[in-house]
């Protein structure tokens, strides 16, 4: 558990009203992040935290820990989830820096190492349930490394918690809302691979979201 801390900037925000900032460590300065949410509405970020505190792979980011803190202007309790703080930024921030698309050989490091840490969480039962370039970071020894674990889910619960995700990295059966399994994890990488070598995310010509509901779920 981090026991003093400084926030710096904002990295993100994540869903359902949660944030990311950079902080760092009042008596050493080491750098990590927290995210953060009003303990009221944070039931999704305490499941997150119990499933990254099972986990300890080179291919995920690191959990630090998680307390709970009062906010100085509104007096309200709110729940932080504390992690690593990757250097590299993201996976589609390097996209974009090398100008929209990645090479071959790039490609082919990022995908083995995205894919190491997914058969890492099938070896440890979590499905991730939101693979996407934004959930991938690069850490400080150049390594891409899982994040966001807001939608993860246990393999033995995946029938019947609710279906989470970004739509253009569905697979059709999770869009026809008929399960989210493993496999599911290993199309939304297939889709990440398309974004790495094109620099444009699948389904970008349907910019209707029912439109592209139908399209993949066919």
């Amino acid at each position: 558990m981090v026991q003093q801390w400084i926030r710096c900037q904002l990295l993100g925000r994540g869903g359902q009203n949660a944030t990311v900032y950079l902080a760092s460590s009042a008596p050493s300065g080491i750098l990590f992040a927290v995210k953060s949410k009003l303990l009221t509405q944070a039931g999704d970020l305490q499941r997150e935290q119990s499933i990254l505190s099972s986990l300890h792979s080179p291919y995920i980011i690191s959990y630090l820990g998680w307390d709970i803190t009062i906010d100085a202007t509104t007096m309200q309790s709110v729940y932080n989830l504390y992690m690593e703080y990757a250097v590299g930024g993201s996976l589609s921030d390097e996209i974009k820096k090398k100008g929209g698309m990645l090479p071959e050989g790039w490609i082919r490091v990022r995908t083995c190492q995205i894919l190491n840490g997914l058969v890492y969480l099938l070896d440890k039962g979590v499905i991730h349930c939101d693979v996407k370039p934004q959930n991938i970071l690069i850490g400080s020894n150049g390594c891409a490394k899982i994040t966001d674990f807001g939608c993860a889910k246990w393999e033995f619960t995946s029938n019947t918690e609710a279906i989470g995700g970004t739509l253009n990295f569905m697979a059709p059966e999770v869009v026809r809302r008929e399960k989210q399994g493993k496999t599911a994890d290993i199309w939304a990488l297939g889709c990440t691979v398309i974004e790495m070598a094109t620099g444009q995310s699948t389904w970008q010509d349907v910019r209707d979201p029912i439109s592209a509901r139908q399209r993949i779920g066919l």
